[in-house]
């Protein structure tokens, strides 16, 4: 795969970036872009964030714009805010010694090259002066675009010591833009994994979270694996290869391999939202700690429970990447809902529409219909589920959830104690209400007094 780069214009930059580029340039300031929106610029891609380098103070940065925002003041790094926009500028720097693997001791100014060849990966080290030098690429970064290789600045051993998450990053944009690995950079990869043991649960998180929904992910499975960076980020999902699976219901392969093909369809998906990916990624993760093979053959094959286990695994891992609550909430209902699908057809009208009113039901649904794709293709439940969804609404947008016939206090102020007998009287109204035996507030009131009784 090669990056085939094209060439830039001012056209292309954001017409915020160029006002601040400008502006810097007026004082009297050397200020380009810098990093990704550079590689992204020369592969044709719309760069998500706009980073400007420069050699201007952080506090001669913040007295030009009206609105900033110092987030990394000890860097020289300068939030500038724009019609709505966020421009980071930040001071050519050279970094000081990484005694933790994670963030640079001091940092002190520099020149523009000596600032490129402190970043990460070549790709990442180009500026680009749309309205003066143009390209300045000082570590061959257009080169390995051209080649589609991603290569540390100078010492990979180095780049990687100084910060266990490039690691990560690395796998992400090879990944991400299909590109290989330097042999040398994937050596001293290889021999760097401890020191992402060194990097906080939340920034894990956000880099396996790109890896798995920025393009790439089932690639980016093998490759954590290989390197051995799987094993130390999530041990629960590396422990999946080699578990076997009933061929009649898996022909696939092992739970490895049905995982793989479902973040490949994830691939597929426009914009899959992190929760989802997430869920692929972990609704069969109870499968290896419940293995069970009655007698020889692997058609016997069961995982009793994984659903609920793998919940419960759900939680630790949520813990250990410090998730938002509302994100770990989501994913923990995606594992532990995913085996539902199974009985959708014997439920009871009440009950079914409960289960696709659930807030998770989208997401879990779509993830249904990849775990079929992925193993047997069968597509009856899933089919049955959206026809159901579709009947259940058509023109009621309250079919789901209606408003209730009557509430707890209409029945406390005709007499009934509060209590849990109540709470049950109003889930069985409910019930018979999307049964549809119920339809008027007089009825409603008539069934509870019997039940009551």
């Amino acid at each position: 795969m090669t990056g085939r780069p094209t060439e830039i214009s001012v056209a292309d930059v954001d017409t915020g970036a160029l006002r601040v580029l400008r502006c810097l340039q007026a004082a009297g300031h050397k200020a380009v872009l810098a990093g990704g929106c550079v590689r992204d610029l020369l592969l044709g891609r719309v760069p998500v964030d706009w980073d400007i380098a420069t050699d201007a103070a952080p506090d001669s940065v913040s007295s030009m714009f009206e609105r900033t925002v110092s987030v990394g003041e000890r860097f020289g790094i300068i939030r500038v805010l724009l019609d709505g926009s966020t421009y980071e500028v930040a001071r050519f720097r050279v970094e000081g010694p990484y005694s933790d693997g994670r963030r640079p001791d001091h940092v002190k100014p520099a020149d523009p090259r000596k600032d490129a060849e402190r970043r990460d990966f070549t790709i990442n080290g180009m500026f680009f002066d749309p309205e003066g030098d143009g390209l300045i690429d000082y570590v061959d970064g257009r080169r390995d675009l051209v080649a589609g290789v991603i290569r540390a600045v100078g010492d990979p051993a180095a780049r990687f010591a100084e910060d266990g998450l490039r690691t990560l990053r690395a796998v992400r944009f090879a990944t991400r833009l299909d590109f290989d690995i330097d042999a040398a950079t994937w050596t001293a990869l290889v021999a760097a994994t401890s020191g992402i043991e060194r990097i906080s649960g939340e920034r894990v998180r956000d880099e396996l979270t790109r890896i798995w929904t920025s393009g790439g992910a089932a690639r980016g499975l093998d490759l954590l694996l290989d390197a051995g960076l799987l094993q130390r980020v999530l041990p629960e999902v590396a422990s999946m290869k080699g578990v076997d699976q009933p061929p009649e219901y898996h022909p696939e392969g092992d739970v490895w391999d049905h995982v793989k093909l479902m973040m490949g369809a994830v691939d597929e998906l426009d914009d899959p939202s992190p929760t989802l990916a997430w869920g692929v990624l972990l609704h069969d993760i109870g499968k290896p700690s419940t293995f069970q093979a009655a007698g020889a053959g692997s058609s016997r094959i069961r995982f009793n429970g994984h659903d609920a286990r793998g919940a419960e695994m759900v939680e630790s891992i949520a813990g250990r990447l410090r998730f938002s609550n509302q994100d770990r909430d989501r994913i923990v209902a995606l594992t532990a809902h995913h085996m539902r699908f199974r009985n959708v057809r014997d439920m009871r009208l009440s009950k079914l529409k409960r289960f696709l009113r659930e807030e998770f039901f989208p997401e879990l649904l779509e993830l249904h219909r990849i775990d079929c794709q992925a193993s047997h293709g069968l597509l009856d439940l899933y089919e049955f589920c959206r026809e159901a969804l579709v009947e259940a609404t058509a023109g009621e947008t309250q079919a789901l959830r209606p408003p209730p016939l009557v509430t707890g206090r209409d029945l406390i102020a005709a007499g009934y104690e509060a209590g849990p007998r109540l709470g049950q009287i109003l889930r069985w109204l409910e019930d018979e209400q999307l049964e549809g035996r119920l339809t008027t507030r007089d009825a409603a009131l008539a069934a509870a007094k019997k039940l009551w009784t």
